[in-house]
């Protein structure tokens, strides 16, 4: 593709040959000639001037490039679709693989794909364009929505609802029992049936291996545009607002309320029936036990101010030997102490 009809298509500003072919998206130190690179972090400024790619996508303000550049406000973003146009994404020819099962009053939607060994419950309904790999199961009754994209090895169960344009990666577990049990007299636990219902709405993606709870009553709801990442565990009742990241491996317990925008780190754990407010950060292996107010940033376990955080770890490395300190200095408190009341005593003896 000619570089001037990349910029015009990732509606970016062209200094340079606009009849430069570019072929592939590379990193800045790997690219070469026929590459696009691009230039997202101040901390690469300087592999930029090495770089060997035919052409970069950087900021409106960074410095000039020994090669054409494209700018844009958003680098990175104009780079996710740039790799999008040179890598477009496979997807099977319509159709349902005669080694799929579908119930006979399941209802599938125009130009679907379902693949071998995925198994369709009866009163399920699948919307237009949405692709199901192989080896799926799909419950009774659940709902998914138009231009979804199924990966192998997902489990929907009975009665859940998928919205338009979401993306399961493989493994995922979607309306799995929450886990509740009552306490009986004799110290043993009966379960607590879990037949509500699980809700994700449109745009969001589930990485590989997830897990969605659904409740006993009420719902557990993902809103649209989240995005979460592999081995995250959501628990019965939790409620996800919109444009939510979850990076891996995050657990939140039941019953939380999670507010639009909000930001965990990998590892990250939420006891149960906490609020989160919009916009909160919490980073990386935080235990977040208290709710959150709106645009809090958090850090540590349990989670505190994310500033406060960090200069409490720099503390930490020294505490054998502030300990030290202070029992010589209490000791040396001690001394003079002793040697005060002695010289007290002798001038009342006097």
């Amino acid at each position: 593709m000619r570089l001037q009809e990349l910029a015009e298509r990732l509606a970016c500003r062209l200094e340079g040959d606009g009849a430069i072919e570019i072929t592939r998206v590379a990193g800045i130190e790997d690219a070469g000639p026929g590459d696009l690179t691009f230039l997202a972090n101040a901390r690469y400024e300087s592999a930029l001037a090495r770089t060997r790619a035919s052409a970069v996508l950087l900021r409106e303000d960074a410095p000039a490039a020994p090669c054409a550049m494209l700018r844009t406000r958003d680098p990175y973003l104009a780079f996710a679709r740039a790799v999008g146009i040179f890598a477009p994404e496979w997807r099977p020819l319509a159709g349902v693989h005669p080694m799929a099962a579908v119930a006979a009053g399941a209802t599938l939607g125009q130009a679907v794909s379902i693949g071998a060994f995925v198994s369709i419950g009866e009163g399920a309904a699948i919307g237009d364009r949405t692709v199901v790999f192989p080896n799926v199961t799909i419950g009774p009754g659940s709902r998914i929505g138009s231009d979804c994209v199924i990966h192998s090895n997902v489990a929907i169960r009975e009665r859940v609802t998928l919205g338009d344009r979401v993306v399961l990666q493989n493994g995922v577990v979607i309306g799995g029992d929450g886990y509740g049990f009552a306490r009986r007299p004799d110290g043993t636990h009966e379960k607590i049936p879990q037949v509500a219902t699980v809700v994700i709405e449109d745009d969001v993606e589930l990485g590989a291996n997830t897990t969605v709870d659904r409740p006993a009553i009420g719902e557990t709801r993902i809103a649209s545009g989240t995005k979460i990442d592999n081995l995250v565990m959501i628990a019965h009742g939790v409620s996800v607002g919109r444009n939510v990241l979850m990076a891996a491996q995050v657990g939140i317990a039941g019953s939380t309320e999670i507010e639009d925008n909000v930001i965990f780190g990998g590892q990250v754990g939420v006891g149960g029936h906490l609020t989160i407010g919009r916009g909160a950060i919490a980073v990386g292996q935080s235990g977040v036990t208290n709710s959150l107010e709106p645009g809090a940033r958090v850090a540590g376990y349990p989670a505190i101010d994310n500033g406060e955080w960090r200069k409490a770890s720099v503390v930490f490395r020294r505490l054998p030997e502030l300990k030290r300190r202070i029992e010589a200095l209490e000791a040396r408190l001690a001394e003079l102490s002793d040697r005060a009341g002695a010289t007290g005593s002798g001038d009342a003896q006097e």
